[in-house]
């Protein structure tokens, strides 16, 4: 059995278009990208990979889902065998075996590691907001950076208190353990038993996953002192290796899908101001050259990247190295000179995205022009500094993966260098051939065990295309309206609904398909907000009676509103995944899609991967002249609404039986049935007009 974290390792290994695009020609469509089915005869185009949500679908046939669903279906594996196949793709060890007490002890601390930090980041920004000395050092400081509130929320910057241990003694009160502070971090403990805040008296900038989950802080101190470091970030640890991380990829990918471009920074302010000034597709390499950890991640969502270097002579050549890792893997890399005196930072600060842009274009070079250029002029008319920048070039262009990108840098470098082109070609071939034969001398690992086992999943119900447009806004600060009243029904057996079906039993593997829900198709409509948003806060409000705070996220709210009223998910997987979705919403780094795509059942993860999917999205013209409404933003209304047309599919089922047993009664002359029956489809009926209103239809009378 291969464990969770193995699985995730994989799932955020696999590029989704990476995968598919070894087994069908595709093509870019927008923020998309599109090709011929492989499992179905397809005379146009209807399979759809989506890079930013790492999923893919047949708008014709239906399949699709994660990189391992494609390869389950495409090279008919079972799901564990298709998680070993890319497991090999991606040269990811998986140790099938069962888990030792140290091990698990090891997952339970690095989980127990991220809720430490998930605490801190809300402490940090408390004390930004609350306390009076956050308020008067950092807000200001942030304020003298010219970053507006919003801003400061959307990065979860914070200030922690210029005190030796107010964070340690804070968390403890919490009933946070020490040891999982000194693990991340947060606090370092000396022999003697003294324990100091690592970031006391700095501003913070917390460091978010791909997924969106704090792994690290970075601090940077206001005050003036030679002797004091002016960044101080979170140390290597089980949760955090800052050769994988990216600054802002979290508020970046769905940016760089769209532009199909990155822009590469180098410092946290200079990802902020840029996407203060509308630029938000851009990440930082937190001042460390590039590694291929941080080059995959880009690289999972754009092949296009431009760097963005401040002028500065010793830093560009320190950081030549990771751009040449960027043409090793096969990205297309551009470089841009920023005024002298201005990096990144003051420059958003002082222009807008258009000018931003235009300024892109017009002073944007080819990474290899750009690097040939450098080295020559600082070596001069020096012969022998000459020839050590020929053979640095000459690596440089034989990485290049692509041969006629390479045939064509060659040329360009014979022209600018005065070498004969031939020289150089031969030169390239020799670096290549050496490559070559070294690679070919390392032994091939075996290949994983196959079980040979390949299940037979029951069918999963069809799902209808979703419209709206790709990708989300992310959440904003605004508190939500509490949550409307139950519906007012009239007195006989308010607010319960009589006759619930039976439920359905769970559904084995390989056993018959069970009777499908009448209401099945209102259930898939709440169960996609239950995947795509679950974890989030629907309302957030104070009971005028009792004086509490109450929250209620999107999945306890749907399991919380159908329970009143003595109804549930009738379809068996439907049922499971609310009810999953509801007990762990609470729990700190719940993600609901990424928890259901990443689910070890594979009906579950296909049919989560089918929910998430889209196949549309509107139009640049209508993106860029007015803002426009998103799903994320109405939640409340389109949540309540579904739930009500659920309540009056339900109440329309009992009024039609009810009326087919009036009319058996009738046959039968039972008169006393037929007098309770008619109670029932009166009282049905009031119902149905209460709900009726609530859905705001509208009545046609007949003339």
């Amino acid at each position: 059995m291969i464990d969770q974290p193995t699985i995730d390792r994989i799932l955020d290994a696999a590029n989704i278009v990476d995968v598919v695009s070894e087994f069908v020609t595709l093509r870019k469509r927008g923020v998309n990208y599109v090709g011929l089915c492989p499992f179905h005869t397809d005379k146009t185009p209807s399979f759809y990979v989506s890079p930013a949500k790492n999923i893919c679908k047949c708008f014709a046939c239906g399949e699709g889902g994660t990189a391992v669903h494609f390869i389950m279906k495409h090279e008919q594996l079972n799901y564990f065998d298709a998680l070993r196949f890319l497991a090999k793709k991606y040269n990811i060890e998986i140790q099938e075996r069962e888990l030792t007490e140290k091990e698990k002890q090891k997952r339970s601390d690095r989980e127990s590691m991220l809720i430490v930090n998930s605490w801190a980041q809300q402490y940090f920004t408390t004390q930004l907001y609350e306390h009076q000395e956050g308020k008067t050092v950092g807000l200001r400081y942030f304020a003298e950076r010219g970053f507006r509130e919003d801003t400061i929320r959307k990065f979860q910057l914070g200030y922690s208190l210029d005190q030796r241990d107010a964070l340690y003694k804070e968390a403890i009160k919490n009933g946070y353990k020490k040891e999982f502070l000194e693990k991340t971090g947060l606090v370092i403990a000396y022999d003697n038993g003294g324990v100091n805040d690592r970031f006391r008296g700095r501003v913070i900038f917390p460091v978010h996953t791909l997924s969106g989950k704090v792994v690290a802080f970075g601090g940077r101190v206001l005050k003036k002192d030679e002797k004091t470091a002016k960044y101080v970030n979170s140390p290597e640890s089980e949760i955090y290796h800052k050769s994988n991380e990216l600054y802002g990829i979290y508020f970046a990918k769905q940016a760089i899908v769209k532009a199909d471009r990155c822009f590469l920074v180098e410092g946290y302010t200079d990802v902020i101001s840029m996407h203060q000034a509308g630029v938000e597709n851009v990440v930082a390499s937190s001042g460390t050259a590039l590694t291929q950890g941080q080059i995959r991640l880009i690289h999972r969502f754009t092949s296009n990247i431009t760097v963005l270097y401040d002028g500065d002579a010793a830093g560009i050549k320190a950081a030549l190295r990771g751009i040449d890792l960027l043409l090793e893997d096969g990205m297309n890399v551009k470089v841009v000179l920023l005024p002298d005196g201005e990096d990144p930072d003051s420059f958003a600060r002082k222009h807008n995205a258009s000018q931003f842009a235009e300024f892109i274009k017009q002073n944007e070079t080819d990474f290899i022009r750009f690097k040939t250029r450098l080295l020559l002029d600082d070596a001069g008319t020096d012969p022998i500094k000459r020839s050590a920048l020929i053979t640095d070039i000459i690596r440089t262009v034989a990485i290049i993966p692509d041969n006629i990108a390479r045939s064509i840098y060659i040329r360009e470098c014979s022209a600018m260098m005065e070498i004969d082109e031939q020289v150089l070609l031969n030169e390239v071939n020799k670096i290549k051939l050496n490559k070559d034969e070294r690679q070919s001398a390392q032994p091939t690992p075996p290949p994983a065990p196959s079980t040979g086992y390949i299940p037979e999943y029951p069918d999963i119900p069809g799902y209808q295309p979703v419209t709206e447009e790709e990708g989300f806004l992310p959440p904003d600060d605004n508190m939500p309206p509490p949550p409307p009243p139950p519906v007012e029904y009239p007195e006989e057996g308010a607010g319960t609904f009589q006759e619930v079906p039976p439920e359905y039993p769970p559904v084995q593997v390989q056993a018959a398909k069970p009777k499908r829900s009448p209401y099945e198709v209102y259930e898939l409509t709440l169960l996609k907000y239950i995947v795509r948003y679950g974890e989030q806060v629907l309302f957030d409000y104070v009971d005028e009676e009792t004086n509490e705070r109450v929250i209620m996220r999107v999945a306890e709210y749907i399991r919380y509103d159908l329970e009143r009223d003595d109804l549930t998910f009738y379809t068996p997987i439907f049922k499971s995944m609310l009810d999953e979705a509801a007990e762990k919403c609470t729990n700190e780094g719940f993600i609901a899609s990424r928890y259901f795509l990443a689910h070890q059942d594979p009906n579950v993860s296909r049919l989560a991967a089918n929910l998430i999917s889209e196949k549309y999205q509107l139009s640049k013209y209508h993106s860029k002249y007015r803002e426009l409404e998103q799903e994320q933003d109405k939640l409340d209304h389109l949540i309540i609404r579904e739930i009500y047309a659920m309540k009056d599919a339900y109440i329309l089922r009992q009024i039609k039986e009810t009326q087919l047993g009036i009319k058996e009664a009738h046959a039968k002359g039972n008169e006393d049935q037929v007098f309770e029956l008619m109670k029932q489809l009166t009282h049905l009926n009031e119902i149905k007009n209460v709900l009726s209103k609530e859905l705001g239809e509208r009545i046609v009378l007949k003339m």
